[in-house]
């Protein structure tokens, strides 16, 4: 495991002033920060791909979706800094997600707002330990967790993987005397074996599969997002690429057949973002080297715009 520190952000100049404001002149170095505001960290990791035995390649994930975001316009003045990112090189993903916890967990405790970006899905688990830390282990406040997913990610294996963290969540909250709240909009039913939607029953997991998330099916989809936020405190946001339609987002390890709409994703971002209740949102399985044309990073990049550019400051 390496701390990498962040890049050089580049893209095309227009001028100065806030007219011209984009991501790549804006973003600074986190150790910079003179007043809060969002915090990107990166999650270089695969490993919990490979563990998975799907197709390696998100650890390039948080480069390329910086490049993407990098040419971005700004709207609204805020302050954007970069952490870096947590290097998961040396197979040893558990010291990972314990690193990039730490590094989440000190960025909320000086109150910026971070987005994580992966890596793998087993970024999940290490995000929720970063908020664990954040948010405070003695919180009363309820946690809830919303993952727009083709996956559940409830899997039982004798070591962590991208297709685990929600059920390591599960247990840690469990273990913590406290319930889990979990729901997941794009569970793709091909793509789930019945012990997953039996596990996820007994959990008491809430979730729409994709062909009930079309754009025609767009308000039943928000009123399944608002009563979920409407019994929790706080909510992680986690978007798994794979929900997306294989063309629109090509580079996963496992692209969606069906898939839902990126309207209506965004819709359910913005949701979220705008409900005052988002403490953390990440973006995962980014793959670049699966990538088309950066079709899958710009679609990833546009969401991540979109919570900056639409969150209300926590209720």
């Amino acid at each position: 495991m390496n701390r990498v520190d962040p890049p050089v952000w580049t893209g095309r100049d227009d001028g100065p002033g806030a007219e011209h404001r984009r991501w790549h002149n804006t973003v600074r170095p986190l150790d910079r920060a003179d007043r809060t505001g969002t915090a990107i960290v990166g999650f270089a990791s695969d490993e919990g791909v490979r563990r998975n035995k799907g197709r390696t390649g998100a650890a390039e994930g948080p480069a390329a979706l910086r490049r993407a975001l990098a040419p971005l316009a700004l709207h609204r003045d805020e302050a954007l800094y970069d952490a870096g990112d947590v290097r998961v090189d040396d197979g040893d993903l558990e010291t990972g997600q314990r690193a990039l916890g730490s590094v989440v967990a000190e960025a909320m405790r000086a109150g910026h707002f971070p987005i994580v970006f992966g890596g793998g899905h087993e970024v999940a688990y290490a995000s929720y330990l970063g908020l664990d830390g954040g948010l405070g282990t003695d919180r009363t406040r309820t946690l809830g967790v919303l993952n727009i997913d083709a996956h559940f990610d409830l899997r039982e294996e004798s070591e962590p993987t991208s297709g685990t963290p929600f059920l390591q969540i599960s247990e840690a909250e469990k273990a913590r005397g406290r319930d889990f709240r979990y729901a997941v909009v794009g569970i793709n039913e091909a793509g789930n074996t019945p012990v997953l939607f039996d596990r996820a029953d007994r959990l008491g997991v809430e979730y729409l599969t994709d062909d009930r998330c079309t754009a025609a099916h767009l308000e039943r989809v928000l009123d399944f997002v608002r009563s979920f936020l409407d019994t929790v405190d706080d909510v992680y946001l986690t978007l798994d690429l794979d929900a997306l339609p294989a063309w629109v987002a090509p580079g996963v390890s496992a692209p969606a057949p069906l898939g839902v709409p990126p309207e209506v994703v965004q819709a359910v971002v913005e949701e979220v973002a705008a409900s005052g209740r988002l403490a953390l949102f990440d973006v995962a399985e980014l793959n670049p080297s699966l990538d088309v044309d950066g079709r899958t990073a710009r679609v990833a990049a546009r969401m991540v715009d979109r919570v900056r550019a639409g969150r209300r400051r926590s209720v």
